[in-house]
């Protein structure tokens, strides 16, 4: 790998930390950035994955005041995690690869329209407060997050976009502990991934460790922006860069 490919990939690894901390789509920036230093579809995929696990440590290890009390939900929902992790992986590494390189770009288009029309993350954060103020979780919480696990473990665009709108919505907790909720939950599930593909998959660990430094410093800068920064005209700008991504690899994969 040459120095500027390296560059490349940590700059990508930081967009990609900042756009999942605003969006949940890290793999929109993160993932055309492995198949443009050359590597295959699944490959880019599994490296992807692998290199993630540091996003989750940045944005984890900036969320501790939100996750200050959290212990017990968080091992509930990072169990339901860890299953459907596991399983996404293993769905990823016992389809073919065409399969696979035919079906991204509609996962992308999916994850895109998904973020087009989600309402904003505090107006679901609003509603989940009005309709459980308690803030207690409903018991099929954990099994609906491995649900999301699942999808996670095999590509993952837009899983924390469900994540996030599952928790606001369904906990009653507000933006910033949601948000952390998220990148706790997702860790999980990329991490039993990334282990499954370390083992059995075709990892590129010259290419996974230049985007790992870049995805954790964007993972530690990302809470920080969902802070301050608007919220609507970044996914809004997120959402069409993932549609006009999704074009340019359907024409690959179709073309």
């Amino acid at each position: 790998m040459t120095a500027a490919e390296f560059a490349l990939l940590v700059l990508a690894g930081v967009g990609g930390g900042l756009t999942g901390s605003v969006a949940g789509l890290a793999s929109l920036v993160s993932y055309p950035a492995l198949l443009a230093a050359g590597l295959p579809p699944v490959a880019a995929n599994v490296t992807n994955t692998v290199a993630l696990v540091l996003n989750g440590v940045g944005s984890v290890s900036a969320s501790g005041p939100e996750l200050r009390g959290q212990g017990r939900r968080l091992l509930r929902l990072a169990a339901g995690a860890v299953l459907g992790g596991a399983a996404g992986a293993a769905l990823l590494l016992l389809t073919p690869s065409d399969a696979f390189e035919a079906i991204v770009p509609w996962l992308i288009a999916g994850a895109a329209i998904a973020l087009l029309v989600q309402r904003p993350p505090r107006e679901l954060a609003a509603r989940g407060a009005a309709a459980h103020p308690t803030h207690r979780d409903p018991w099929w919480l954990p099994l609906v997050t491995m649900v999301v696990a699942v999808y996670g473990g095999y590509f993952g665009a837009a899983a924390g976009v469900m994540l996030l709108a599952l928790f606001l919505l369904s906990t009653g907790e507000g933006l910033a502990v949601g948000n952390a909720l998220r990148n706790v939950v997702l860790g999980a599930a990329n991490l039993t991934a990334a282990v499954g593909f370390a083992v059995f998959a075709p990892v590129a660990w010259s290419a996974a460790l230049p985007l790992a430094i870049g995805l954790f410093v964007g993972g530690r800068l990302g809470p920080r922006v969902v802070r301050r920064a608007p919220q609507t005209p970044l996914r809004r700008l997120i959402a069409l860069a993932g549609l006009v991504l999704a074009v340019h690899l359907a024409v690959q994969a179709y073309g």
